[in-house]
């Protein structure tokens, strides 16, 4: 069933009652990470995304490059929300002469965080092939000292084994396999207790809230403060997902998982407001707007850094040149880019103050 939240709308001395939909929140989220779309593979995420969007009574606009974008009513200074669909992964760099692929990441991925995961392969041609990330040599009953000692790189001892009785390169050619071939990781997705554990919650999960609050708006037909457009992007985790806008947008806020670790002061059942991240600080005054959003929503929040090494796709608006502000918030999560883990209220406080800042 759906949860009732109360909050102040627009008025501290007036509540009123919207519904966060959990249910429809989780059955999406587990729907889009069911499509694999390791980035630059964006054609079926885009599909099954704009998909949803028309069930939710929204017409989707496709951008060129991949990517949606949907209208959500209102008026005056266009907003855009944005969160991406797009997943780390892999790409075959070449084929080993013992019929093993060696491989190279794409976007942040890192050998500790994804050896003994499966895996699927997607040929040039449309066929997908199984396999795992593995250690080289790959059983500690025979080598343990050399896999105790040796840290794990994809250049020289991490590969991907397949599923499939092949010895020599020939053998993996003649099923198609081939150099940038892309391959994606399994999400083994559960639920324990509220806690969401997967891969890729960075940045599903925040599609996911996206598209429970066009649900809200569109059902409950509520009215909006200024012009709201969703946009799915696709290429976030290498960077651009942003480059582009709709014409007259004036600020755009992202969302996007709020990492938590040392010096970090996000946790897993809070939604965070960042203030900056590691190329620069986000926009003073829009930042305090979701911050007071956040305080009338009556929201569990903090208030942190993006870590000392990564952004969001607010950053290539910015850098490709638009005058906006941008923002950015997102769930506390876990063991980030690898099987992360988050809270089911950390979504629901996302959702809460991104909806009081747009009603």
């Amino acid at each position: 069933m759906a949860r009732m939240i109360d909050w102040g709308h627009h008025s501290r001395e007036e509540k009123t009652v919207y519904s966060f939909d959990e249910k429809y929140c989780m059955d999406i989220f587990r729907e889009l990470l069911a499509v694999d779309s390791t980035t630059g593979q964006y054609e079926m995420i885009q599909e099954r995304t704009a998909e949803e969007i028309r069930r939710l009574g929204y017409e989707p606009q496709i951008t060129h490059k991949g990517g949606v974008i949907a209208d959500l009513g209102g008026e005056g200074d266009p907003l855009v929300i944005t969160a991406h669909l797009d997943d780390i992964g892999l790409m075959v760099r070449h084929v080993n002469a013992d019929g093993t692929l060696n491989v190279c990441p794409v976007g942040g991925l890192y050998p500790f965080y994804c050896v003994t995961e499966n895996v699927r392969v997607y040929t040039a041609d449309g066929e997908v092939f199984t396999g795992t990330v593995c250690r080289t040599p790959n059983s500690i009953h025979v080598t343990e000292e050399e896999l105790r000692n040796t840290q794990g790189d994809f250049r020289k001892n991490v590969c991907v084994v397949l599923d499939q009785p092949v010895r020599t390169a020939e053998d993996v050619k003649k099923l198609g396999i081939d150099t940038g071939d892309y391959i994606a990781l399994e999400p083994r997705f559960t639920v324990s207790g509220g806690y969401i554990k997967s891969r890729f919650i960075d940045d599903k999960a925040c599609a996911a809230v996206l598209l429970t609050t066009m649900k809200s708006i569109r059902e409950e037909k509520l009215k909006l403060r200024r012009k709201v457009i969703a946009y799915f992007a696709c290429y976030e985790e290498i960077g651009h997902g942003t480059t582009w806008l709709p014409e007259g947008v004036k600020d755009i806020l992202a969302l996007d998982i709020a990492p938590t670790g040392p010096d970090q002061n996000s946790e897993e059942h809070k939604v965070s407001i960042f203030a900056k991240d590691s190329r620069f600080p986000y926009h003073s005054g829009m930042t305090n707007e979701l911050r007071e959003a956040a305080k009338d929503a009556g929201a569990d929040w903090v208030m942190d850094i993006f870590t000392p090494h990564y952004g969001t796709d607010g950053d290539a608006t910015v850098l490709a040149g638009y005058d906006i502000r941008h923002a950015a918030i997102g769930p506390g999560t876990a063991n980030s880019h690898g099987y992360e883990r988050t809270h089911i209220d950390g979504l629901k406080n996302t959702w809460l103050v991104m909806m009081n800042y747009i009603l």
